[in-house]
C-alpha cells in the first residue's frame, strides 16, 4: 500500500516519481534573492477615506503601487490594519487544525471531484505533478455557497476566526482595487464593479511537511492565480514562496506583519495586460515544515469580465477576450500543463 505524504515526511523517505518536477522544469534551487526586493506598499496611504491619499506621500505611494503591479505583479503590504496578534491567531487555528489526528481531519475531506475541503488538489490529468502539501480549501463568499460541513469544528475558534478574517481581508482588497484604478486614472470602482454583487472569496490553508528531496519536489507547482487578487499570510519564519520575473525565480522574503499581495489573471485581463499576474511557486524544505494562508478574491462566477474600454486604444489594442468563471478554467489548465492567460488572448 502506498505511503501517505505524512508518513514519507516523518520517515524522510524518497518521494515517488509523481512528485518530481518534469525534466524541463527549473529546479527549486535555481532561485535568486532580488537585488531590488519586491516593493513594500503602505496601505494606510492608499485609502480613499484618508486625507493622506491626496498628499504628496499618498501620490508617491500610488505611483509605487502602479510600478509594482506593472513589473512584479505583487508587493508586500504593510499598514493594512490587521494586528500582528490577529495574524498569529489565524496561523494558530491553521496549525491546530493540521495537528489533529488524520482521522479527525478526514471528516472534512473534499469530495472526489470537488475543490473544497481537506486533502490534496484533484487529479485533472494523468501527467499532473503532485504537490507536496495538504490543504484545506473553503469558500467564504457568496455566503449561500458555503459548505459549512467542511468548516472544522476543531479548533473551537476556527469558524469564528475565519469569518472575522474574511471581513478584514475584504476591506483591504477593496482599498487596493480602488487604488489600482486611481493609479491608471480610472474611476475608483472601475475594477470593483466587474466583481459584481456576488464576488467570490476563498481561503486556502496550506501545510507543507518536511521533504527529503527539496531539489526535485515543489510544495506547489508553478502557476498564476485565477483570482482577481490574492492576499497571502506567510509562515512567520520559513520562506518558501518564489516569484518568476525576467526569466528568473526570486525568493520572497518573510517580513514581520506584512501580507504578500499578488494579482491574479482576471486583473491582468481587466487591465488589458497593464498589470501583471505573476507566475509563482512554493519550494519544499528538508528541515522544517511550513504553513501559509491564502485568501482569493474574484469576480462572481456568472460575471463576464474583460478589459476596461478606456484601457484599449491604438497604442494598446485589446489583448484579451471576455471570460466567465475563469478561476475554474485557470486551475484545470495548470494541472494539464497549459498557460490559461495565454488561452484567454484574442
Amino acid at each position: 500500500m502506498a505511503k501517505s505524504l505524512q508518513e514519507m515526511s516523518m520517515k524522510g523517505d524518497e518521494p515517488p516519481p509523481e512528485y518530481f518536477l518534469k525534466e524541463n522544469g527549473t529546479k527549486p534551487m535555481d532561485s535568486f534573492l532580488p537585488s531590488d526586493p519586491i516593493p513594500t506598499i503602505d496601505i494606510t496611504l492608499l485609502s480613499s477615506s484618508s486625507s493622506l491619499l491626496s498628499s504628496k506621500e499618498g501620490e508617491d505611494e500610488l505611483q509605487k503601487l502602479k510600478s509594482a503591479l506593472t513589473s512584479w505583479g505583487c508587493f508586500q503590504a504593510i499598514g493594512h490594519g490587521i494586528s500582528s496578534s490577529f495574524q498569529d491567531k489565524v496561523r494558530e487555528v491553521a496549525e491546530q487544525f493540521f495537528a489533529l489526528p488524520e482521522e479527525e481531519k478526514q471528516k472534512y475531506s473534499r469530495e472526489v471531484d470537488g475543490m473544497e475541503g481537506y486533502g490534496n488538489d484533484p487529479m485533472i490529468s494523468e501527467n499532473q505533478v503532485v504537490d507536496w502539501l495538504y490543504r484545506l480549501f473553503l469558500r467564504l463568499q457568496p455566503v449561500d455557497q458555503r459548505k459549512l460541513q467542511l468548516w472544522p469544528d476543531t479548533p473551537n475558534e476556527f469558524r469564528e476566526v475565519l469569518e472575522e478574517y474574511g471581513r478584514k481581508v475584504k476591506t483591504i482588497m477593496d482599498v487596493i482595487l480602488k487604488a489600482m484604478a486611481k493609479s491608471l486614472n480610472l474611476e475608483e470602482n472601475s475594477f470593483l464593479s466587474q466583481f459584481g454583487g456576488r464576488a467570490g472569496m476563498k481561503a486556502r490553508f496550506s501545510f507543507y511537511p518536511r521533504c527529503a528531496r527539496p531539489d526535485l519536489v515543489l510544495g506547489l507547482k508553478a502557476h498564476s492565480d485565477g483570482s482577481g487578487i490574492t492576499l497571502l499570510l506567510q509562515d512567520k519564519e520559513i520562506e518558501g514562496l518564489q516569484v518568476f520575473k525576467d526569466g528568473k525565480w526570486f525568493r520572497v522574503a518573510v517580513i514581520p506583519h506584512a501580507f504578500v499581495i499578488n494579482l491574479g489573471d482576471q486583473m491582468q485581463i481587466m487591465s488589458n495586460g497593464i498589470f501583471k499576474s505573476p507566475l509563482h511557486r512554493v519550494v519544499t524544505n528538508s528541515e522544517r515544515m511550513r504553513i501559509s494562508v491564502a485568501m482569493f478574491y474574484e469576480p462572481g462566477a456568472d460575471n463576464e469580465i474583460g478589459p476596461i474600454e478606456s484601457l484599449i486604444d491604438e497604442e494598446r489594442p485589446r489583448v484579451y477576450r471576455n471570460v466567465k468563471n475563469y478561476a475554474t478554467f485557470n486551475f484545470q489548465c495548470f494541472q494539464k500543463g497549459l498557460i490559461p492567460i495565454e488561452l484567454a488572448k484574442i
